[in-house]
């Protein structure tokens, strides 16, 4: 069974005096049709909207699959209500959460990896979204690098997330080491 369609929004650009948007991407799982409706999900809520068109490459087409680069033509959205790091996907298929816990590794000190502490801000990079967090460490009282643990990350955006998804993360302004999302609140 092909999983519910996904798309991680790169950009946003205005057409016909604002009455249109499209919003550019790469498909990351499932497929989208033109007249389909799809939900905004990311920080400042959600949104849905029915799809006018698709764009592969300056050319209209009716259907587009996992793995294109596509522009999704909406029709009656406001502008405000999407963004870069937002995500386009099948009603109800994924939400936005302010806070998980996750398994977290931290790179080498030669790579950009320091210490971390619970009350530590990281800055977390998931699809195109990227957004501040304050780490809570559990079971231990510091990461070393080259070291692991479990933390819960609360974000200062609610951005979309699903169990099991990979992320990386920065730490004093340097690449600092990735993770996986174990757990979502319910």
């Amino acid at each position: 069974m092909e999983k519910p369609f996904l798309m991680s929004v790169e950009d946003v650009f205005c057409l016909q005096q604002g009455r249109m948007l499209m919003l550019t991407g790469r498909i990351e799982r499932g497929r989208v049709c033109k007249g389909d409706e799809v939900e905004i999900v990311g920080p400042g809520g959600g949104a849905t909207a029915r799809v006018a068109d698709i764009d592969a490459s300056h050319v209209r087409i009716d259907e587009a699959c996992a793995d294109m680069h596509i522009g999704v033509l909406l029709r009656g959205t406001a502008a405000e209500v999407v963004a870069r790091g937002h995500v386009l996907a099948a009603p109800g298929s994924i939400s936005a959460h302010g806070c998980f816990t996750a398994d977290i590794t931290l790179l080498s000190e030669e790579q950009g990896g320091a210490d971390v502490v619970s009350g530590d801000r990281l800055r977390v990079h998931t699809r195109s979204a990227a957004v501040w967090g304050t780490v809570t460490l559990h079971g231990v009282d510091v990461v070393r690098p080259l070291h692991g643990a479990e933390v819960t990350v609360a974000l200062e955006e609610p951005m979309a997330l699903e169990e099991a998804q990979p992320f990386a993360f920065r730490h004093h302004g340097r690449a600092a080491g990735s993770g996986t999302v174990l757990r979502l609140p319910r």
